[in-house]
């Protein structure tokens, strides 16, 4: 029987969770380089402290430790994590769906919406759809598309060529 794996954690090593080190750069909590000294003397100067070792650097060598509050230090890395996150835009690629029998009402409203879409960031999927007979017209529906294409030329750029996919062709718009 074998003993349990010690569970990795994530984050940097801090008080004696650093192993396999003999010595290390230490930089104490006023941020002075103390330079290279043992590592249960760092440890030892660090509890003097009341605060923790935490390996800042562990591939330099010796690996770089700070003298520092731990618990208040991964907050702080959490917090800067959030914000990164909040700041983060995904984009979404929104689909709008047309016939090639299209009203000039209703390929208003299409547009109105897809305009919409471009100036929130979003791409957009623009799929035709044929039924029936109007497969034998396939031409009509490369024209909404051509109209679609001069009507947001200025707003938005053709990431995706229209290209057929079985009874409709699809294409896709990014905002400039």
């Amino acid at each position: 029987m074998r003993a349990m794996p010690v569970p990795q954690k994530d984050g940097p090593r801090a008080n004696r969770d650093i192993r396999g080190v003999r010595e290390v750069q230490l930089i104490d909590d006023t941020g002075q380089n103390r330079g290279v000294m043992a590592f249960f003397d760092a440890l030892k100067v660090a509890e003097e402290a009341g605060l923790d070792l935490v390996e800042i650097s562990p591939n330099a060598t010796p690996p770089v430790c700070k003298i520092l509050d731990y618990g208040k230090f991964r907050f702080l890395e959490q917090k800067k994590a959030a914000e990164a996150r909040k700041k983060q835009k995904t984009v979404e690629v929104k689909e709008i769906k047309l016939r090639p029998g299209i009203d000039d009402h209703d390929y208003g409203v299409k547009m109105k919406a897809m305009k919409g879409f471009f100036e929130e960031g979003n791409k957009v999927k623009i799929t035709l759809r044929f039924r029936g007979r109007e497969m034998a017209h396939q031409s009509l529906g490369l024209k909404v598309l051509d109209r679609v294409k001069a009507d947001v030329g200025d707003i938005a750029k053709v990431e995706m060529e229209p290209n057929f996919e079985g009874r409709q062709v699809v294409m896709v718009l990014a905002p400039r």
